[in-house]
């Protein structure tokens, strides 16, 4: 489910699983947790393969949780995205195609976020009676302001590449995404790790996601999953 290869400076991170989208399972979040973090590239290029970047969790995952496992589901996607702010290194996601509910939060997580002019945004999950839990109600509104935040979490609408950028989810658009990653590596890696430290100091964002996760286990018992 998570390929990675060493390309000079760059850890090449992939999603692997096309034919759900890359939707992610548990296990699928722990290798991408250790792909992140369990390397010295100073930059790490996180990439979904086939036509889209995530669809988020698996949502056969999502439907067989039971009590306490949502909750537990919402933290440990979490986890694995906070895992991804607070790596050393540099996290560049590469977005060309599709990205949907925990896609857009794991995309959030990393340090700077560059598509082509395929990517595409939702957090769709309100449509059947869930929001993104992964970090997602923290995150957005830190990164597209509360107005935007709210309009993209209440209505599930797709937000293409060029809104995107306007608001503040693409850092850049380019045809080739990965070639930032390489622009990046090639500056200073005690630079990058020590900016990265300080943009990112933000500990009151923690107990936010306790009770992201809180609400999310309350709703999920309440969830016709034959809808979604």
């Amino acid at each position: 489910m998570i390929r990675t290869q060493r390309d000079g400076d760059v850890r090449v991170v992939t999603l692997d699983r096309p034919e759900r989208r890359n939707a992610l399972t548990i296990d699928g979040l722990d290798a991408l947790e250790a792909a992140v973090t369990e390397t010295d590239a100073p930059v790490v290029y996180l990439r979904g393969a086939g036509d889209a970047f995530c669809a988020g969790a698996d949502l056969d995952v999502v439907a067989d949780l039971e009590g306490d496992e949502a909750r537990e589901f919402a933290v440990h996607g979490q986890v694995v995205a906070r895992a991804i702010e607070e790596s050393s290194s540099a996290v560049v996601a590469g977005i060309d195609g599709p990205a949907r509910g925990g896609g857009v939060e794991l995309a959030l997580a990393c340090d700077v976020r560059v598509g082509t002019d395929r990517a595409t945004f939702a957090e769709p999950a309100v449509e059947f009676g869930l929001f993104g839990a992964w970090g997602g109600t923290v995150r957005l509104p830190r990164v597209v302001g509360e107005g935007e935040a709210m309009d993209l979490a209440l209505s599930g609408r797709v937000v293409d590449a060029e809104a995107a950028l306007r608001m503040g989810l693409l850092s850049r658009i380019t045809a080739d995404p990965r070639a930032v990653a390489t622009e990046l590596a090639a500056n200073d890696h005690g630079a990058l790790a020590a900016i990265k430290r300080r943009l990112r100091d933000d500990d009151a964002a923690t107990e936010q996601e306790r009770r992201e996760a809180a609400a999310f286990a309350d709703l999920h018992s309440t969830v016709d999953f034959d809808r979604a």
